[in-house]
């Protein structure tokens, strides 16, 4: 992997990953992401595999524009998309639902019987009636689901979702900006030996900015002080954290950020950085690698 370049699929056509969300699944991994060819506007959410994170297999739209669903009309906004599976073997897409000028704020909802879909939209809320932008999502290790969400008035949440995945149960805790403000926008978190690590981007639009991370071991809190996980000054390489993917092999588990560059006047190009993140002893550290590769079946990263 080159961070900064863009993946292609198996016909070489640019894959559109953005604000991607990534599961793996039956010993591949899946990917769903941000279809650019609209610009900043719904133009679906393209569905990817590969076995290694570096090749990618395009599986066509799992969720497409839809005129009759006004959610999914041409000229809104749906971004983030996140699949979680579920104990029956079907799956779950949550999305950040909004119109331009992001005053709608709310969480979509759509089912499959198959990772790449199609699914099928149901709804979508404010969670407990707080407003919703940038999502994550994240499943613990007793089979748990979770949704962070960015509440710009209040803070970035953490909510229990219920068993079925298709609502949220219950606020867990809420983090805060160290001036205590607002919360981190673009969430994802990861457990490893024990402790919880939150990682988010702060609120500064298409720019991007040194994106922090967090530390408990509760979800409930409390949480750690914030802190860079990138050389302070270098605004994350440039990017902003989508998605932290854990590969667990048979010789370690190594963890994979996963971000983004937003070109606004060019989003379809927008290329991604994925680099290898140390995670571990309660800090996260990622440096910069002009070329690495990373063996899906040990976890052992070289390069």
């Amino acid at each position: 992997m080159v961070p900064g370049a863009l993946f292609t699929d198996q016909a070489g056509r640019i894959a559109q990953l953005h604000g991607v969300g990534i599961q793996h699944l039956n010993g591949r991994f899946w990917a769903w992401g941000e279809d650019k060819t609209n610009g900043p506007t719904f133009g679906g959410v393209a569905c990817y595999s590969s076995p290694d994170l570096a090749t990618w297999t395009y599986h066509g739209h799992a969720l497409s524009p839809d005129p009759a669903i006004p959610d999914l009309a041409p000229g809104r906004i749906v971004e983030r998309p996140k699949v979680l599976p579920r104990a029956d073997g079907t799956y779950v897409m949550l999305l950040h639902l909004d119109y331009p000028g992001y005053r709608d704020a709310r969480v979509g909802w759509a089912v499959a019987d198959r990772p790449e879909g199609p699914y099928r939209y149901l709804h979508g809320v404010r969670p407990l009636g707080n407003e919703s932008r940038d999502i994550g999502v994240f499943t613990d290790d007793d089979g748990t689901s979770y949704l962070m969400s960015e509440d710009r008035p209040h803070g970035l949440h953490l909510y229990r979702l219920s068993p079925d995945l298709l609502t949220v149960d219950e606020l867990v805790s809420t983090t805060l900006t160290p001036a205590g403000t607002h919360g981190y926008e673009s969430p994802t978190m990861v457990r490893h030996d024990g402790l919880y690590y939150l990682f988010g981007s702060d609120l500064t639009g298409w720019s991007t900015n040194d994106n922090k991370y967090a530390t408990a071991t509760s979800l409930s809190g409390p949480w750690s002080d914030w802190a860079d996980f990138a050389p302070p000054g270098s605004a994350t390489f440039d990017s902003q954290v989508s998605v932290v993917v854990p590969v667990q092999g048979t010789e370690r588990t190594s963890h994979v950020y996963v971000g983004d560059r937003w070109i606004r006047d060019d989003l379809f190009h927008s290329a991604p950085v994925w680099l290898p993140i140390d995670i571990g002893d309660g800090r996260a550290r990622l440096r910069w690698r002009d070329c690495w590769t990373i063996d899906p079946h040990t976890g052992v990263i070289t390069g």
